[in-house]
């Protein structure tokens, strides 16, 4: 009898055995690797997404991309970091796609109802500007900005999800911060 009570020899089998297997094209090895890392993978796009319902189509993006390049795949110990750099990727192009309607909105705060139409006018025009500024940094600052102000990562994390070392990453936020207070400058 097999199940969740008796898991099979194949559910019990290491990293390296599951995606060795799956690399030859054992689908039911990939079977365990969805099961076994979709919760985090989920888990971890909706950090990335801010909650968005696009977390399910990211995870699942990510786990058909692994299909067609598990052969790839160098060390089949590795397979769990090869999965969440994936979904990283996948989840950091859902934000670059939507930025216009997502990334900016998310900062934008509305106006109290007593506001005045100008007041009102005023905030959605630095709104805007901000969005343009945005587009205007080099892609490696923009996503470290958006990862850090947007999602909440911390620097750790940020490096390990662009493949980038922690100075790096601590250098490319300064200079993506200094670029969007001297651009922002007139909406202080």
């Amino acid at each position: 009898m097999t199940g969740d009570r008796f898991p099979s020899a194949l559910e019990r089998a290491d990293d390296f055995i599951v995606a060795g297997r799956a690399a030859d094209g054992d689908m039911a090895a990939f079977g365990v690797l969805v099961r076994r890392y979709t919760p985090m993978m989920r888990a971890y796009s909706r950090r990335i997404l801010n909650a968005s319902a696009d977390v399910d189509d990211v995870v699942q993006e990510a786990f058909v991309t692994a299909w067609q390049r598990l052969p790839e795949l160098d060390d089949p110990a590795k397979v769990k970091s090869w999965l969440m750099r994936i979904v990283s990727r996948k989840a950091v192009d859902r934000i670059r796609a939507s930025r216009p309607q997502s990334d900016i909105d998310d900062l934008d705060h509305p106006a109290p109802a007593h506001a005045s139409p100008a007041r009102i006018a005023e905030t959605h025009a630095g709104v805007e500007a901000l969005r343009l500024v945005l587009q205007e940094l080099p892609d490696e600052q923009r996503q470290c900005w958006v990862l850090r102000e947007i999602a909440g990562y911390p620097y750790d994390e940020i490096a390990e999800q662009l493949e980038l070392p922690l100075s790096t990453v601590r250098g490319l936020l300064a200079r993506a911060r200094k670029y969007i207070i001297i651009r922002m400058e007139e909406w202080r």
